[in-house]
């Protein structure tokens, strides 16, 4: 796996929406993406992790330039494409592509398989309609399904099934990068797992970079390499998959992964409940975002934002006091 070449890269990127409710309120933000910078290596899995709200999925929209952000730039294989208008945008929609977490209401029901996994094969290749229904064909076995499943409807197949059906429509114009939103969240336990192998397959099969959205952080570990925790938009802690279930640096890292089931029933785990209720994007606290429910907050948390940290290679954290769970002997 080559993991010395950025493929994507996010460089101090912003995304602010208008929240307001009538003609004549009072402005205001809902602040959906506040000052990230990370970037995705050719070959490897990254994720993002948080909360619902915290900011994951417009990341990934930012990225797919579904949305555009009101400051920062977005790199895609050294070229900037937050910038680019839709007509330039279109060449490289082949190169990243998506996989929603509602896998049936990604799939038009008045359309067969064949049509839905073909329609980018239509508009981006110059493949005859026979060409087209033989690649489709090979798709649907790549993912774990049959050929005659092509002349079948979304709402004949199961949950599991129709993701299968959305990561073959991924693949058909043979992308660099997939953006994975919950992919597995709507899905069975049993039935995830299933999931998340056929991608980590087709990953070494195709050579496929991932960025991986998901709030469970049982799932994130099973495929991840690198992983980004996300607070209220802001990425608080980066880190390798090993080294940020090991050795967590940020005490809202720390509390996420105290929630993390364990299979052994004699191991004793120390839940870290962590008090106050999630800030409003539309009114950030001041200083650091995460000051309102952390342990350890002082004066300086309050009024100061803290700089990004580096533990180590690859393992970066936005605190102002980086060692405190060392300190106390988290």
């Amino acid at each position: 796996m080559n993991q010395t070449q950025s493929l994507v890269s996010v460089q101090n990127v912003s995304k602010v929406f208008s929240a307001n409710k009538g003609l004549f309120a009072k402005k205001k933000y809902v602040h959906a993406v506040n000052d990230i910078s990370f970037e995705i290596r050719k070959g490897e899995t990254f994720s993002l992790v948080g909360e619902s709200g915290c900011g994951k999925s417009t990341t990934g929209r930012l990225i797919d330039h579904l949305l555009t952000p009101e400051k920062g730039q977005i790199f895609f294989e050294g070229k900037e494409i937050s910038a680019l208008d839709e007509k330039k945008m279109r060449p490289l929609r082949s190169e990243i592509q998506m996989i929603f977490q509602d896998p049936y209401g990604s799939l038009n029901p008045r359309k067969k398989i064949h049509e839905l996994i073909g329609e980018p094969l239509l508009i981006h290749t110059k493949l005859s309609a026979g060409e087209r229904l033989k690649k489709v064909h090979e798709l649907l076995c790549e993912v774990g399904l049959r050929p005659e499943h092509a002349e079948r409807f979304p709402h004949e197949f199961s949950g599991g099934q129709r993701q299968r059906i959305g990561i073959a429509r991924a693949l058909t114009v043979q992308p660099k990068l997939i953006i994975a939103d919950e992919p597995v969240s709507a899905l069975d336990v049993s039935i995830q797992a299933q999931v998340l192998n056929l991608l980590h397959d087709l990953q070494e099969k195709y050579d496929l970079t991932y960025l991986f959205i998901s709030h469970d952080l049982s799932v994130v570990e099973m495929i991840s390499d690198r992983i980004a925790v996300m607070y209220l938009g802001t990425i608080m802690e980066t880190a390798t998959r090993d080294e940020l279930y090991d050795n967590p640096r940020h005490p809202y890292t720390k509390a996420l992964l105290s929630a993390v089931p364990i299979a052994d029933p004699t191991r004793k785990k120390s839940r870290i409940i962590l008090k106050g209720d999630l800030p409003s994007p539309s009114n950030p606290p001041s200083g650091c975002l995460f000051h309102t429910r952390c342990p350890y907050c002082t004066e300086k948390c309050v009024k100061e934002r803290p700089a990004v940290y580096t533990i180590k290679e690859d393992h970066q954290v936005q605190c102002h006091y980086p060692d405190i769970l060392l300190e106390k002997g988290n």
